[in-house]
């Protein structure tokens, strides 16, 4: 079955990354453990946004270019798809006022157009007949509508695949013909080979 992956990156990194030492994933190895062996892998959609470093990590963007230069290299169906964050300054409520001080003034950092992005391409790639089983990777219900799209219109196969072990969106499961959870033992077995091979890229000392 001709199969293409949608990768929310920052929902999988969330979900089920950052608290392990597995962060060096081999993206297509993982979800052919995940799925069944009838789905063929043509290409993984990895949508994201680059990082900017912090007081206490200023090497972020440093390992995330290491990171992705190491799929493109290794797994050349890995597509990397960018959006962009946004600081902006808001006014939020605070847990616990402060005589009559109510709120307070915060910049509040968002990530954009990784799930607009994701939905697009979900949707494209299904009026372009490209495959004919599409799974999603996230647990963003903002991507709910797309599913339901190309399940009803173009009537394909969709999957869901639920970053951690959580209890996966209810909207996104509404439109799903089948669902997975990434657990750890399969982020464990799944990892990149250090250094690539036929390259002098390794993997971060630091993760």
């Amino acid at each position: 079955m001709r199969t293409f992956i949608y990768v929310d990156g920052f929902n999988l990194y969330y979900g089920a990354l950052k608290a392990t030492a597995w962060k060096w994933l081999d993206l297509p190895a993982l979800f052919a453990k995940v799925l069944q062996p009838h789905h063929d892998i043509l290409t993984l959609k990895y949508f994201t946004a680059r990082v900017s470093g912090t007081p206490a990590d200023q090497s972020k963007p440093q390992r995330q270019d290491v990171y992705l230069r190491a799929l493109r290299q290794y797994r050349p169906q890995v597509d990397v798809y960018f959006g962009h964050f946004l600081s902006h300054p808001v006014r939020m409520p605070l847990v616990r006022p402060v005589g009559n001080r109510r709120t307070e003034q915060v910049v509040k950092t968002e990530e954009k157009g990784s799930d607009v992005n994701l939905a697009v391409h979900l949707l494209n790639d299904s009026w372009l007949d490209a495959y004919d089983c599409a799974v999603v990777v996230s647990n963003d219900s903002d991507i709910a509508e797309a599913m339901r799209l190309v399940r009803h219109h173009h009537g394909k196969l969709v999957g869901l695949i639920t970053p951690g072990t959580g209890r996966p969106s209810r909207q996104l499961m509404t439109h799903a013909d089948f669902s997975r959870h990434i657990r750890p033992t399969a982020l464990q077995s799944s990892q990149l080979p250090n250094p690539i091979p036929g390259t002098s890229i390794r993997k971060p000392a630091r993760w």
